[in-house]
């Protein structure tokens, strides 16, 4: 992308309404733009990020065999009487009435949905184990929305739906997608705690939260220091299923909050040697709730003995759009957002120093142009702005590396490659600059 053809408002400052370093940099990174309480635009970088994270969340979630499907917004009233969680839900959950009068809703989860598209075309045991999950705008009418995308009334959220005909199955579904969790945060550059948690309006008995481990997070986390030093497992699944023993003693795989009074117990399950305390973000929740859903719905299968019962589900949430603001929580500095290769918007940028040189632009042109035919998110910077300006851009939106073109380098046969988190700098040919772009994609 060229920058001189894109749309990139970044700003000096930030309104001073923004209160956590998260929502600070999406509104100055040109990432976000406010259009109401907890309602924001997605600008052109803001989606780029987005959709790196979807990617991963999507491919995660097929690879522990669950199936993508897409629910509306809008919901019956009548399915959510079903359940009986109509009149239970907070004033969180907007209701709507239609034209003929007819009582709607904007959905706030999915649970009663799903449950209706899997009664009316599932009959038998036989047709079982069924994962379904979509990727989709949620609205919940938050009190008092706040911290930008972290605590937002509309956000993108990826949710999924386990059925099973037992207690048994439906546990394995349970800490398979809990594996999934872990390796997707992981692949995204985080920390990911898991803790155990409450249902709250889902229901059922068996829940986790996955807290990003931030310095600037929102509550306070009291966990288990082995786990946070585990070693990230990239795309290695078996990893996190050796786990499973221990997740489910509830030892080492343990935290709670402040929210939770739970830090009794934390002190008496985890050594004085072992535990950390950290601040930390939700990402993530998981729920086992039985037949909470499908006995009101009668959600029934036919089982080996021939009889009829209530299938035993599951729901798995990730906050997509919450996570963009989680990792800017957890990897930043006083320039902007460092972002995680795997999730950044542009991998590489190409940045002239003077693009009025013809010398210069042509090396410009040859890196950009090596770089995209081999597959590299790369962003060219062929404005007129001053050198200064541009560094301070490219720090901001946190592009992870930049090859740098001046006229004294194109002379000497060199580019300048700068690494933003390290902050190195280190000059080289450019064969050899395209080289490093490349390894650090693993090309």
């Amino acid at each position: 992308m060229r920058l001189s053809r894109y749309f990139l408002p970044v700003l000096k400052e930030a309104p001073a309404d923004a209160q956590i370093v998260s929502h600070q940099l999406m509104l100055r990174a040109g990432m976000i733009k406010q259009n109401g309480a907890g309602i924001y635009s997605w600008l052109p970088l803001g989606m780029r990020v987005l959709h790196k994270i979807e990617k991963i969340v999507r491919e995660e979630q097929e690879r522990a065999g669950a199936v993508e499907l897409l629910m509306p917004t809008i919901q019956s009233a009548e399915l959510w009487k079903e359940s009986g969680r109509y009149d239970a839900y907070g004033k969180e959950m907007l209701r709507i009435v239609d034209r003929h009068e007819r009582e709607m809703l904007y959905g706030p989860t999915n649970e009663e949905m799903i449950t209706d598209i899997f009664r009316t075309y599932v009959r038998s045991y036989k047709q079982l184990p069924i994962n379904l999950y979509h990727i989709q705008w949620k609205f919940r009418d938050e009190v008092r929305p706040r911290f930008g995308v972290m605590r937002g009334r509309e956000f993108l959220m990826k949710d999924a739906y386990s059925f099973d005909s037992s207690v048994e199955a439906a546990k394995q579904s349970y800490y398979r997608m809990f594996c999934a969790y872990l390796n997707t945060f992981s692949r995204m550059g985080l920390k990911a705690v898991p803790m155990r948690a409450d249902t709250g309006p889902i229901g059922g008995d068996l829940s986790h939260e996955f807290i990003v481990l931030a310095e600037t997070g929102e509550s306070a986390v009291f966990c288990d220091s082995a786990l946070v030093d585990m070693p990230a497992p990239g795309k290695d699944l078996n990893f996190w299923q050796d786990l499973l023993p221990e997740v489910e003693k509830r030892t080492s795989l343990y935290a709670a909050t402040e929210e939770m009074h739970d830090a009794a117990r934390f002190e008496k399950e985890v050594p004085a040697e072992r535990r950390l305390s950290a601040r930390g973000i939700e990402v993530g929740h998981i729920f086992y709730f039985g037949t909470k859903y499908s006995a009101p719905m009668k959600a029934d299968v036919t089982g080996q003995d021939g009889k009829n019962a209530p299938v035993e589900m599951g729901s798995y949430g990730i906050g997509v759009s919450r996570l963009v603001g989680a990792i800017i929580e957890a990897s930043h500095d006083d320039k902007g957002v460092i972002w995680p290769a795997a999730v950044a918007p542009f991998e590489v940028a190409v940045v002239s120093l003077r693009s009025d040189d013809v010398d210069v632009t042509k090396v410009c042109e040859s890196a950009y142009e090596q770089l995209i035919n081999a597959g590299v998110d790369a962003l060219y910077d062929d404005t007129a702005e001053r050198p200064g300006a541009k560094f301070s851009t490219m720090e901001l939106i946190g592009v992870p590396e930049l090859i740098v073109v001046g006229p004294k380098g194109v002379k000497a046969g060199v580019v300048e490659f700068r690494n933003r988190k390290t902050g190195s700098s280190e000059e080289m040919t450019l064969e050899a600059a395209i080289k490093r772009c490349l390894a650090s994609k693993g090309a």
